[in-house]
């Protein structure tokens, strides 16, 4: 009888053993973990986890108990989500404020509310895979918030860049975040485009180094780690230079343009570990981004080698019907996209309809079954299976600690350009008696911000009205706002010209914002729509194009008015955009863009006007003197531009260009032959100035006769370095044959013979040196 008892225990034992599944083995492979929960799932269940619903609603919060919404119960029943996108977001279009929304510990709480919730209620307990917001600081209640992209492209500090996003990282993990969308790598030459902050600027080389940067600090793609994050690029691709600037508009790109230049930035960025990619509005030679196959599968998986999963831009496949019209039917753009190789539904409306498709046998099984690995393999990776809750107590003072806090400071201060110093009135002296302190962008601190910030406490950021009283007395200081950005009522002209006359240097702070408030109207998708009924201060961020880059409003009255009194004039320009320089050009002692720098903008932008850090910022983006030069990039294809009858055809400043409060020489340059396509080219940089500062050092290539047409000229590598005055050093760029390749009449890519002249200088119309080397037959 204890024999039989034995042997029944062991059975029972090894019962237990074998009924355990696969995919709950962390001793297992992520790949093995999946197919075996694969082959456990309903097709109902599959298709759920490529749903990526709304996550603002999914969450209650009474008092400072947060718990999982109705909502979310209901639609975990109905739908068994896989992901959420933007659970933690505040801002007008989500109606979620300082009040009713999230600071990071009650996130921190929500975000284990609901992985609990749909761990112990659904049938296989898969995790859901939180995805937020993340291209300048998580867009939360109560995070760092750093320089939108354009102004992190300014710094031209690629290392700077992966501290930034690895901060990024760090906080939106704390409160259970598990994607990060950005970086955005949209090449930008239409900057009347409502989303140019968004981008790194109009070059590719740059793009690429900022964006393999950023992913970077999101942990290279490695999910073990403890703050890594799957970053999602975007927008794939060729969606920053829509025809009239109208955000979502097809283009003209050509083949040979997209893999020349809108490609190799998303190339860059897979390599570097991007593990989801996110489809663009657009369409590309009339094929819609978000089903086309030619992108998503060739170009993507099997020339690339991505083994993430793509994921559409809200709306987009709902677009096919709806903007594109290349099919009748939701269900018809569900399919076509599943096929084209999308797959996961931001909004997660569409691809619910794919499980009546499989069922009518319009659309094979075997695609949605590819689609969820693509996803669950992730899950696997990161764990989340076996750690899908997060220590709420670490959220509070770890996020927007002051460690974060100075590194925002610092990217702005790397990002801000100095573009005009007349006489060397910057920096200023501190000693001055009185200083007037104009503008609507002086003391407004969601102009400053940029667009995808959520709300913050008014302490946390510092205008530029704050930085200057942290500099001076408050006795030395008088500040009129003067106008805003866009309404041309409630004018303080007259007040601002009084305290002008009264200073000895006025300070006058304007340009754009993008910042949203509660009365403005929005599409599902989010973007404004600008309105007749409200004038806010936006002109900028997403759905807000221009049909020109003047500044709006009476702000260049202002600025006259301001001027006529005598007072010499500093110009600050706060913007999302390169907008119109050309009067603080001819008229101001001296002029900076800020781009939106950020929580920290106002100290950073303080610190340069008084000295207490050199600019070293470098124009990402060409400032174009009139939108009918438009595109005003400075790697065009030749013949180089001429005149025109009533301007030049050059920029009011260049691509790359960027002003110091010291002086720098080149010189020893010295092209050194590896072999016949890698070269070293060495070079010396001296500070001749008389303070300490930063030189951004760069090289550009031009192939000088090619069988294919070829840029004027094309950055390959650049370089920040610091300097002590007096301070000589020598910098070095190795060339390899991917700095000399091409696409040849038949597609290919390849490095033709001949001659091509290296240029290195200060910016790309600023050539300090240049050599040519010969390549020989290859």
């Amino acid at each position: 009888m204890k024999f039989t008892l034995l042997l029944l225990c062991v059975a029972l034992s090894f019962g237990h053993t074998y009924s355990q599944p696969k995919y709950k083995n962390p001793k297992l492979s992520a790949e093995e973990r999946t197919q075996d929960l694969v082959s456990r799932m309903t097709l109902e269940e599959k298709v759920g986890q490529l749903l990526c619903p709304l996550g603002w609603e999914m969450y209650e919060k009474q008092g400072n108990k947060v718990t999982q919404s109705k909502k979310f119960e209901d639609i975990v029943k109905e739908r068994q989500i896989g992901m959420l996108w933007a659970t933690f977001r505040a801002d007008p279009w989500t109606q979620k404020t300082l009040e009713n929304g999230l600071n990071p510990t009650q996130a921190a709480e929500a975000g284990n509310a609901l992985q609990k919730y749909i761990i112990e209620n659904t049938r296989l307990g898969i995790p859901i895979f939180l995805a937020e917001e993340c291209p300048h600081g998580h867009m939360a209640i109560g995070t760092t918030v750093f320089p939108t992209a354009i102004g992190q492209a300014a710094t031209w500090n690629p290392e700077l860049l992966t501290k930034m996003s690895s901060t990024i990282t760090k906080e939106a993990r704390l409160q259970g975040s598990h994607i990060g969308y950005g970086p955005v790598l949209d090449l930008a030459r239409e900057p009347r485009w409502s989303r140019t902050e968004e981008t790194y600027g109009e070059d590719p080389v740059l793009i690429a180094h900022m964006g393999e940067a950023f992913v970077k600090g999101f942990g290279s793609g490695d999910l073990s780690k403890e703050n890594s994050l799957i970053s999602t690029l975007k927008h794939f691709v060729a969606y920053g230079v829509p025809e009239g600037g109208h955000n979502g508009n097809p283009n003209s790109v050509g083949m040979r343009d997209l893999k020349e230049n809108y490609l190799p930035p998303f190339q860059a960025a897979v390599k570097a570990g991007a593990l989801s990619v996110m489809t663009a509005y657009n369409s590309v030679d009339g094929i819609p981004c978000t089903s086309n196959e030619y992108l998503l599968k060739d170009i993507l998986r099997k020339e690339w080698g991505f083994k993430g999963f793509t994921v559409s831009d809200l709306g987009s496949i709902e677009g096919l019907k709806g903007s594109h019209h290349v099919v009748e039917t939701i269900q018809d753009a569900a399919i076509l996209s599943a096929n084209a190789g999308l797959d996961v539904d931001l909004g997660g409306n569409a691809f619910f309809l794919l499980i009546d498709a499989v069922k009518n046998n319009r659309i094979k099984e075997s695609v949605i079954d590819d689609a969820v690995s693509h996803v669950l393999r992730l899950k696997f990776e990161m764990g989340l299976f076996e750690n899908p809750y997060v220590d709420v107590k670490k959220a509070a003072g770890n996020v927007r600690n002051q460690e974060h806090i100075n590194l925002a400071r610092k990217v702005a201060q790397e990002s801000i350009t100095l573009l005009k110093n007349e006489s060397n009135i910057l920096p200023l002296n501190k000693n001055l008696k009185k200083v007037a302190v104009i503008g609507p962008n002086a003391d407004n601190i969601y102009n400053q911000l940029g667009d995808y910030t959520a709300p913050q406490e008014r302490n946390n950021i510092k205008t530029v009205l704050d930085g200057i009283k942290s500099k001076l007395n408050a006795t030395q200081i008088e500040y009129v706002k003067g106008t805003a950005i866009r309404d041309t009522t409630n004018l303080e002209i007259e007040e601002a010209v009084a305290v002008a006359k009264r200073a000895d240097v006025a300070i006058v702070v304007v340009g754009g914002s993008s910042a949203r408030d509660f009365k403005t109207k929005y599409i599902d998708t989010g973007a404004a729509v600008a309105s007749k009924d409200n004038i806010s201060d936006m002109e900028s961020g997403e759905g807000y194009d221009r049909a020109s880059l003047d500044l709006m409003g009476k702000q260049l009255d202002l600025l006259k008015a301001v001027k006529a009194t005598g007072t010499p004039i500093i110009v600050v320009y706060i913007e999302g955009r390169p907008l119109n320089m050309n009067w603080a050009d001819e008229n101001a002692n001296a002029l900076l863009t800020a781009w939106y720098p950020g929580q920290e903008g106002g100290n950073a932008i303080a610190d340069i006007l008084f000295g207490d850090y050199n600019p070293a910022g470098r124009l990402p983006i060409s400032v174009p003197r009139s939108v009918g030069q438009l595109p005003v990039y400075y790697n065009k294809k030749n013949p180089k531009g001429h005149d025109y009858v009533e301007m030049s055809e050059a920029p009011l400043y260049p691509f790359g260009f960027g002003l110091s409060y010291t002086s720098f020489e080149y010189s020893n340059l010295n092209i050194r032959k590896v072999n016949n396509t890698s070269y070293v080219a060495e070079f010396t940089v001296t500070n001749a100035g008389n303070f300490d500062g930063d030189e951004v050092a760069q090289l550009y290539i031009r192939d000088e006769v090619a069988s294919t047409v070829r840029p004027v000229k094309q950055l390959k590598h650049f370089a920040r370095i610091n300097l002590k005055k007096g301070e000589s050093k020598k910098i070095s760029f190795e060339l390899s044959e991917n700095d000399f390749t091409i696409i040849d009449q038949r597609m290919n890519r390849i490095v033709e013979p001949g001659k091509f002249t290296i240029m290195i200088g200060s910016s790309s119309e600023d050539i300090k040196l240049k050599d040519i080397i010969n390549i020989e037959n290859i």
